[in-house]
């Protein structure tokens, strides 16, 4: 059994057009991938709405319309990924010079390792309990366990070197440090 007539217009169509809607957006287009993303849509579209399409050489002029309002929504939806990102980096960039980052506390934390921290920011900033720790890291709770104390321990090794005050908060000093 052969290709459905649906099948058989929608591949004259797109044999006979790819080729200059591919310059069309070529044209307009910013990147490869750009490109291939809005001439795939505009041949989706195409196949969606075949029995829309007009005989002969106005397909052509309606494909043309077609990517063009691809091509608009796919401007439109790069700003705005543009305008996140953007917004993105300003809040991280707020994040990465806090408030506290003349506290001791907070210095204190950042000179631990980072296996120290994520397992101190579990407790202090998800809130776990050691058994909900053991499961994110995928380790018994008597090793969870184990490495909690260790990385309170060096917390408050790292207090000592830089305020002697502060050298028995420990965990208490997380939250200090990560700024709640």
């Amino acid at each position: 059994m052969g290709p459905s007539e649906p099948e058989e217009r929608f591949e004259e169509i797109y044999m006979a057009y790819y080729p200059a809607v591919a310059s069309y957006v070529r044209r307009r287009a910013g990147s490869p991938d750009d490109v291939a993303d809005v001439i795939a849509e505009t041949f989706t579209t195409a196949w969606r709405r075949l029995t829309a399409v007009p005989q002969g050489d106005e397909a052509r002029l309606w494909l043309y319309g077609v990517a063009r309002r691809v091509l608009a929504n796919h401007f439109r939806a790069e700003e705005r990924r543009t305008a996140l990102a953007v917004r993105l980096r300003e809040e991280a960039a707020t994040w990465a010079a806090p408030q506290h980052a003349h506290d001791p506390a907070y210095q204190a934390f950042q000179r631990l390792a980072d296996d120290d921290r994520e397992l101190l920011s579990l407790v202090a900033w998800e809130g776990l309990s050691g058994p909900e720790i053991a499961k994110v890291l995928g380790c018994s709770r008597g090793a969870a366990r184990l490495r909690l104390h260790r990385a309170r321990k060096r917390l408050a090794k790292e207090l000592a070197v830089l305020d002697p005050d502060l050298a028995g908060y420990g965990s208490r000093a997380v939250s200090l440090a990560k700024g709640q």
